[in-house]
């Protein structure tokens, strides 16, 4: 499927940090191959809401690997325990792909295609903040740019080496688009 925001294949990344690396096993190493097995972890969960982020992603144009990477990286594809009736983040966050409600007034049910439109729709607004904030960068380093942004606002992206400077973990559009790429191999 072709994405308007760019080729996320085509995206240089680091991965993972070593908190992030460590969700699932206390002695994995950072970098992509971590980013990899956290995305395999959540595969079956993922499988199942396929066709959701399918068509979400078919309809607003963005990869569907993409919105994957960034449920995966948000709540683990919906894995049990870490939400609570669809909240994580305190509270604060609400769905597959944490819709902030300080932010944000959430849409749908936490799993729901209404809650990936939502969420993906801001992804969009974010991307295209960041189109305009760095004109010169190429798509794919806007896209990541827009993905940093998703996770923390676009006022918090300076430059391109420093995309993750203020993210969660310090490795957010890193992490999220070593496992969208990881995704893409996988059938999304």
């Amino acid at each position: 499927m072709a994405c308007t925001y760019g080729d996320v294949t085509r995206i240089q990344t680091t991965g993972a940090s070593a908190v992030t690396a460590k969700q699932d096993d206390s002695t994995a190493l950072p970098g992509v191959e971590a980013s990899y097995q956290l995305a395999a972890t959540d595969l079956d969960r993922m499988n199942g809401y396929k066709g959701l982020i399918t068509r979400v992603g078919r309809a607003q144009e963005v990869d569907p690997a993409v919105i994957a990477g960034i449920v995966s990286r948000e709540s683990r594809a919906g894995a049990p325990g870490l939400l609570k009736d669809g909240w994580g983040d305190h509270g604060n966050a609400f769905g597959l792909m944490q819709v902030d409600k300080n932010y944000h007034t959430p849409e749908g049910g936490w799993d729901s295609e209404q809650h990936l439109t939502q969420a993906t729709g801001i992804l969009i607004h974010f991307i295209g903040k960041i189109q305009n904030k760095f004109p010169s960068w190429t798509k794919e380093q806007q896209f990541k740019g827009g993905i940093a942004a998703y996770n923390m606002g676009d006022g918090n992206v300076h430059s391109y080496e420093e995309v993750d400077s203020h993210t969660t973990g310090r490795d957010y559009a890193n992490d999220v688009v070593a496992r969208a790429q990881y995704y893409k191999r996988n059938g999304f």
